[in-house]
């Protein structure tokens, strides 16, 4: 198919984005971009940009509040929406689909979500930021995703398919951490409404309707109870995506047998003559729509037309409002005190020697078995670059903590954490991969 002058020009940009490590890529500009911004002569405009306040609604109904709420209980809502779509779709056909296939990054995620709480735990004890022991939890899968790609070609695939059963394993664990721990005082008949949009999306599925719009439509009406109840709105995207259907309308057999006689209509009406095409291959082309429509489930539609706007637009956004930490001269003693030690503490010893030890012991066990063709070594990596906490760590924060103080800390201790795990996993896989080769 001839290429036209504007495909040739997007080709490299679509290239780029289908890159594995492109969202890390992105991800990471946007970081940098908020750390100069927020240390340059704009950074009072870089803190009254986010503060400025935005309302939708009409009349009595409007909901108002300052950008960066919108960033994060709004936007950051789609960004959890699309964990559950991946979680669904992992725990029907994926990693964590049997009890043999999850036994290992499950118990690895649990580790390194134990271990990394009890350190930040111990060390701030007794204090007003004992709340934080979320924090150092999670594991950015985006980072961690590219930084692995980007490490070594000779890593096995079987590696990186444990890291992503890992990440979304920590990602469920996470989602159960802000719903039980880090949820306010509950307003019932807001959450009694968010509750009811919900039953109706479970109706809607049990009915067999499959329109997306239906799902997200009604799913907005969850979000927005779960907003007002004082249950943080993003939950409400995990339980949303957990409703969308995950089935064909038609299996594979009868989408091929009926795709080959349109694609034989098709070929049997083409005009001798013209650009255009005639009636009948238009009715046609609909036909093949509807049938692709049919062999398609929603649940991997929506995941696939959501992708490319968290991993591009959203995560970067949330990046930006939240990463602006400012280096002052006194930095490397502001970075010395509790809350900054307890989070890069358990991101970075905790998550290694968390996943580490809960692999060994299920493997010493004989309870599950290293990953096909990887070792220790490869597994130490990983183990590594779970230390990089930033999206989820940086959300959570903002939960953990009223005061900006300790946020700011937080923030300081996800920072040198995520940098460090980060050089030194992508070091260790580097040297895997180069002495596999020789």
């Amino acid at each position: 198919m001839e290429k036209s002058a504007i495909d040739r020009i997007m080709a490299p940009v679509s290239r780029f984005i289908h890159l594995e490590y492109t969202s890390g890529i992105v991800l990471l500009i946007s970081v940098v971009v908020a750390i100069i911004w927020a240390n340059s002569a704009y950074h009072d405009f870089y803190e009254h940009l986010w503060h400025i306040n935005f309302s939708i609604g009409f009349d009595n109904f409007m909901l108002t509040h300052p950008l960066h709420i919108w960033i994060n209980d709004g936007l950051m809502a789609v960004f959890f929406f699309v964990i559950g779509l991946e979680l669904k779709r992992e725990f029907m056909e994926g990693e964590l689909s049997s009890l043999k296939k999850a036994s290992l990054p499950m118990t690895a995620a649990l580790g390194g979500m134990l271990v990394p709480a009890l350190i930040y735990f111990a060390i701030n004890k007794g204090t007003e930021a004992s709340h934080g022991w979320g924090i150092p939890m999670a594991t950015d899968i985006a980072f961690a995703l590219a930084l692995l790609s980007m490490a070594s070609k000779h890593i096995p695939v079987s590696i990186k398919v444990f890291l992503s059963a890992l990440a979304v394993a920590d990602d469920l664990g996470a989602v159960l951490v802000i719903a039980f721990f880090y949820t306010a005082e509950i307003n019932f008949v807001a959450l009694g409404i968010g509750v009811g949009f919900l039953l109706l999306l479970i109706a809607g599925n049990g009915m067999g309707i499959r329109n997306s719009l239906f799902y997200l439509i009604i799913g907005f009406g969850v979000w927005i109870g779960f907003l007002l109840s004082g249950v943080h709105a993003t939950i409400a995207g995990v339980l949303v995506a957990f409703t969308i259907p995950a089935v064909t309308k038609i299996n594979e057999v009868i989408y091929s047998d009926n795709l080959r006689k349109l694609s034989y209509d098709f070929q049997e009406d083409i005009p001798e003559k013209g650009s255009l095409i005639t009636p009948k291959q238009n009715v046609t082309i609909q036909r093949v729509k509807s049938l692709s429509m049919a062999a398609e489930t929603p649940l991997q539609t929506i995941e696939h037309a959501l992708h490319p706007w968290v991993a591009f637009v959203i995560m970067p956004l949330f990046a930006l409002a939240n990463a602006g930490i400012v280096i002052g001269a006194d930095f490397f003693t502001s970075i010395v005190n509790p809350v900054s030690i307890g989070v890069a503490a358990g991101l970075i010893v905790g998550k290694f020697a968390g996943i580490l030890l809960f692999c060994w012991i299920m493997v010493k066990l004989g309870l599950a078995s290293l990953p096909e063709e990887a070792n220790w070594k490869h597994v130490a990596g990983v183990a590594l670059l779970a230390g990089i906490g930033f999206t989820m760590s940086l959300f959570i924060s903002g939960l953990a903590f009223k005061n900006p103080v300790f946020i700011d800390q937080a923030k300081y201790g996800i920072l040198i954490a995520s940098v460090f795990a980060g050089i030194m996993g992508t070091l260790v896989l580097r040297r895997i991969g180069k002495s596999s080769v020789n």
